[in-house]
């Protein structure tokens, strides 16, 4: 039995899900919002600690033609910091639907726009860390 991390990485703001010890719902847990890379990853790593977190997944939002752009860029960086100092297996999740699928769900809700702002990275997360867990459970 191991707990998982999902992370949904953004330039702003970096939403956490984590998984139940039998890794097979994933659940939202916060929403970070980046200060400096110093101070993300030392959050992510209390997380981690206090979870006792063994794997992490993480969005790696690719174009729609399956390239890697920019943002792919910035996460791929962020996941070697990450590695580093945690020294824990990282798995990249194609996220191109993700976003999509958490405003979709956020919009049927009747969520106001506002608050789907505040909300939308970790349901993001969650449909990360979800694909994941549904693929590797079959």
């Amino acid at each position: 039995m191991m707990r998982i991390m999902g992370l949904d990485v953004g330039d702003k703001r970096i939403g956490v899900a984590l998984s139940d010890l039998m890794g097979w719902t994933a659940q939202g847990l916060e929403t970070i919002h980046r200060t400096n890379i110093k101070s993300d990853l030392q959050r992510i790593e209390v997380i981690i600690q206090e979870h006792d977190v063994k794997k992490i997944v993480i969005g790696l939002p690719k174009n729609m033609n399956g390239s890697l752009g920019p943002q792919s860029e910035k996460v791929i960086e962020f996941t070697e910091k990450l590695k580093r100092r945690t020294n824990l297996e990282t798995v990249f999740w194609d996220e191109r639907l993700t976003t999509v699928a958490a405003e979709r769900t956020l919009i049927e809700a009747d969520v106001s726009r506002k608050k789907r702002k505040t909300v939308i990275d970790k349901l993001a997360a969650i449909h990360i860390l979800q694909g994941y867990l549904d693929r590797t459970n079959k």
